[in-house]
């Protein structure tokens, strides 16, 4: 772990109990006169503080230094994710994270499947750990939109991955918004509503799945 998150640091002194206590204190048996780096991912600080107190449930950190640290990817990239099963995109979305994606729009296509529910709390919690393990000195931004027309009246210099003749290689110093299809693709209602010339695909044959396609586009363009 980079630094550990706890909403409520950056006093000088600073309790920790419950979840965060269970972690430090049980699982990484932290002891008095350790000090551990924090961040409330609220603001720009990497905070140091060290254990002064420690009791059956609680523990009492006094801060030692605090710095601004900017941990960011320079290039930003929006993705519009049209939905799929939530359970893959748990799965995915920390790479995502780790890879630095600034936001990412959750999109209820054509094929989408409406019974399918973004938790955008258990989604924050996750991204959150991941921020944690890599360093990021924030996490990916989350929203949800209704259909891909809202999101392309919303950002109308979205680039769309699909079958194409133009490369994502060729056009990735362009590409701040990308939209990425779920199982079945876009319907033929969605792709007559995108820009002809924002098309772009993987110099490939092959047929991806949603999860393959957006880590593998998101890490032409951002890395």
């Amino acid at each position: 772990m980079q630094f550990t998150y706890d909403e409520f640091c950056g006093t000088d002194i600073f309790e920790i109990k419950d979840e965060v206590y269970n972690y430090l204190l049980k699982a990484r048996r932290h002891k008095i006169d350790d000090e551990i780096y924090f961040r409330n991912l609220k603001d720009e600080n990497l905070y140091l503080y060290k254990i002064n107190f420690i009791d059956k449930k609680r523990a009492i950190l006094n801060l030692i230094s605090s710095e601004k640290k900017i941990l960011l990817n320079d290039k930003k990239l929006h993705l519009g994710w049209c939905v799929i099963d939530p359970k893959t995109i748990e799965k995915y979305i920390p790479s995502l994270n780790e890879m630095g994606i600034d936001k990412i729009t959750f999109i209820y296509s054509d094929f989408s499947q409406k019974n399918f529910k973004i938790n955008i709390e258990k989604l924050e919690k996750i991204l959150i750990n991941s921020s944690c393990q890599c360093g990021r000195s924030n996490i990916i931004k989350l929203d949800v939109c209704k259909n891909l027309d809202t999101f392309i009246k919303q950002n109308d210099d979205a680039y769309f991955l699909d079958f194409s003749q133009i490369s994502i290689d060729d056009k990735k110093d362009e590409i701040k918004t990308l939209v990425i299809g779920c199982e079945g693709g876009f319907s033929a209602k969605e792709r007559n509503a995108f820009n002809k010339e924002n098309i772009i695909g993987f110099n490939s044959g092959l047929i991806l799945r949603s999860e393959t396609a957006i880590i593998s586009a998101g890490s032409k363009i951002v890395l």
